[in-house]
């Protein structure tokens, strides 16, 4: 037991190795902020775009990619569900049943639509957790979190990259199209809210 503990490495080692990988991740988040606030698009597309030019950084596995790793798996995790934390279980209760209801069996329905559609299709059934889940949830950040937790493979990577690509263009010709069905049929604010907020996938784009 005490050798285990003189090769249990200090707090300051293990600072030391993640310190390089999460320097790298925070400064490609404030990058990605900063070009999300002054170009007006997702601030995921922005991280994921930089974060594909940086990629060199994994694959030398350099001193970066212990921090990097950290990153995407623990604090990812993290900051999605600090996310979801914004909204408190009174702001949920003021809407009443009817759309808590209708939030809940979207996302139950979306998902399992979507992991049959793989089945049927004959994709890979991580492919069809992690794009069913993008579009049932939260977009871009939900496909994110989802391909963190999801077995690793060779396919991961790219289809981490086809699903944030597909739902953020998709959710972008949403919001231009939308508002024209939404004059159409003359909704009020009540159901534009729904509308718009049950079928847009993103959050930047909500």
């Amino acid at each position: 037991q005490k050798a285990a503990e003189m090769q249990k490495p200090s707090l300051w080692a293990t600072g030391k190795r993640y310190a390089p990988g999460v320097l790298v991740s925070f400064t490609i988040a404030l990058a990605a902020t900063f070009l999300s606030e002054h170009y007006s698009a997702p601030v995921m597309v922005y991280a994921l775009l930089i974060g594909m030019a940086f990629n060199f950084l994994v694959e030398d596995k350099g001193r970066t990619l212990a921090g990097i790793e950290f990153t995407s798996k623990k604090l990812l995790r993290l900051a999605v569900g600090l996310l979801g934390a914004q909204i408190t279980f009174a702001d949920i209760m003021r809407l009443g049943p009817t759309p808590v209801l209708t939030v809940i069996a979207g996302v139950i329905l979306t998902i399992g639509f979507g992991m049959l559609l793989a089945r049927l299709m004959k994709l890979d059934q991580p492919f069809g957790v992690l794009t069913a889940g993008a579009v049932a949830i939260c977009g871009a950040s939900a496909a994110m979190a989802i391909s963190s937790v999801l077995p690793k493979s060779e396919r991961l990577e790219r289809d981490t990259v086809f699903t944030v690509i597909g739902v953020t263009t998709l959710s972008t010709i949403a919001m231009v199209l939308y508002p024209i069905v939404i004059s159409v049929f003359d909704l009020d604010h009540s159901a534009v809210g729904m509308f718009l907020g049950g079928t847009i996938h993103d959050v930047a784009q909500v």
